[in-house]
């Protein structure tokens, strides 16, 4: 029998999540596999996506530096370095930049991404979700069509209209190599993070739900602990899970986690000008084919995030 260090866990996400669950599960897990969302195009990611053709860097730049060794902490420092100024290098991270000059040095993207998983000795493997370039696409329930993931991200749209549906055009396979993880997966990992453009995106992509719905693996959900306003306005904890499930099926998910512990009053400044708010609990709603389990989840102090630590030690509980 493995012990529960050698269990092998998948990660589903991207952004700022996937970071912070990565970030505490190679403390925990020898394992692991991150997933990773490939619908990004603003910023620095949408320049150089524009400018090459290349896939999407930036949030497997970030999985990079969360499952980075912790002995090469100056090189995953480098990785993650923005320069600030200079003509045509302002607002670029070092990371994207790199994985943009190993993609044409090596021909490929994934064979891009491990050159730099081997340069930042990886505790684990980093997977592009799918190999085929497509673009984000979110459906407004008054009929209008947003393209590209950062038209979503920040809404160019009147915020209070509800997105009824997201898809990817075209429409883009799985990875091989996530199709394996995800299918020899002992527990998957899905969220935190933003449902319409870092964690519904890689459910998107054909076969991912497919392989999901076949993996012996516990498939454990994280909620997100505050809303994101011209997505997620008003939601509670059950509408995070009930759209989710709209595009991965019923029944799939084991343990839907929840952050119970309401943060101090002064806590929210930050968030009052995002009219980002709270994600309450209505327990009588939050009920399914899974177990739901509440529990402090965010950190102490700063902003109300998810801490990596408390999600590792839930993941190793529940696996």
């Amino acid at each position: 029998m493995k012990s529960k260090s050698d269990k092998k866990i998948v990660v589903i996400g991207g952004g700022t999540g996937v970071f912070t669950v990565l970030s505490g599960l190679k403390h925990y897990f020898n394992n692991l596999t991150a997933v990773v969302t490939m619908a990004d195009d603003g910023g620095s990611t949408g320049v150089l996506r524009e400018e090459f053709g290349i896939l999407p860097p930036g949030d497997i730049r970030r999985a990079l530096i969360a499952l980075s060794s912790s002995d090469n902490k100056i090189l995953s420092d480098l990785f993650g370095y923005r320069f600030q100024e200079g003509a045509g290098l302002s607002g670029h991270s070092f990371g994207n930049l790199m994985i943009t000059a190993l993609q044409r040095i090596t021909g490929s993207f994934d064979k891009a991404v491990d050159e730099v998983s081997r340069i930042l000795a990886v505790q684990g493997q980093v997977i592009p979700v799918t190999l085929e370039k497509t673009r984000l696409i979110a459906e407004l329930a008054d009929g209008q069509v947003i393209k590209g993931e950062n038209n979503i991200d920040i809404p160019q749209h009147d915020g209070n209209i509800k997105i009824s549906k997201i898809r990817l055009s075209p429409a883009a396979p799985i990875n091989p190599k996530a199709k394996k993880a995800i299918m020899s997966a002992d527990g998957i990992v899905i969220g935190p993070g933003d449902l319409y453009t870092s964690l519904i995106p890689n459910l998107l992509v054909r076969g991912v739900k497919e392989a999901l719905a076949k993996t012996k693996g516990k498939v454990i959900y994280f909620v997100n602990t505050m809303t994101k306003f011209g997505e997620t306005n008003g939601f509670q904890a059950h509408d995070f899970v009930n759209e989710l499930e709209q595009y991965l099926g019923k029944k799939v998910i084991d343990y839907v986690v929840v952050n119970k512990t309401r943060p101090s009053t002064m806590r929210f400044k930050p968030y009052v000008q995002e009219r980002s708010e709270f994600v309450d609990i209505n327990p009588e709603k939050l009920q399914g084919a899974y177990t739901a389990i509440t529990s402090n989840l965010i950190r102490k102090y700063g902003l109300i995030r998810h801490d990596s630590d408390k999600v590792a030690r839930m993941v190793q509980l529940l696996i």
